[in-house]
């Protein structure tokens, strides 16, 4: 049986270094996956990864369990991958939406033309503005909810709903203005 997360965060705000090992283990491929479709940086994700994981330890204390742990924790990697933005001053690389991608059929060509689809959507997304593409990144690519996305960005849940259906709006327009010039 898996030890709740509740006990486990006190076990490590006691000093406990395997219960944190336990955190890390649980939160990790969130954290890495968060990472990665904000900086879009292979090279960055583990170093990252470990400067989050390092907030996550020392804020520890602050944690309040009416929420779910999983959030608070993507609200850091979140909020840490926007400072180092901020300092790179460079553009986020977002999600690949697959907007009807997807076939039953896996040729060859069909794989090519899908992965060029993906990278001409993961482009036009990366066009967006922030406030649009770090919402498609947190719900599409991570699974997050409306209101998990809402507490991560400690925004309404009303503008949240918007602002993803502006995004897909937006996205969906593009795409379809370069299907009628033939880019796509």
């Amino acid at each position: 049986m898996e030890i709740p997360d509740v006990i486990l965060i006190k076990k490590c705000i006691e000093g406990d270094t395997q219960a944190f090992s336990e955190m890390v283990r649980r939160y990790k491929k969130l954290i890495y996956n968060i990472i990665y479709n904000i900086i879009y940086n292979k090279d960055e994700v583990n170093d990252i990864a470990q400067e989050v994981f390092i907030k996550i330890y020392k804020s520890l204390d602050k944690y309040n369990p009416q929420y779910k742990f999983s959030t608070w924790c993507a609200k850091i990697a979140t909020n840490h991958c926007y400072d180092v933005l901020k300092k790179k001053r460079i553009e986020c690389v977002p999600i690949e939406n697959a907007y009807g991608l997807y076939s039953q059929e896996d040729t060859p060509e069909n794989s090519y033309i899908k992965r060029e689809q993906r990278d001409r959507i993961n482009h036009e997304i990366m066009k967006l503005p922030e406030k649009y593409r770090i919402l498609l990144i947190l719900y599409h690519k991570n699974g997050l909810s409306y209101e998990e996305i809402s507490q991560v960005l400690d925004e309404p849940m009303s503008i949240i709903k918007n602002r993803i259906y502006r995004a897909r709006q937006m996205l969906k327009n593009k795409l379809a203005s370069e299907r009628k010039e033939g880019i796509m």
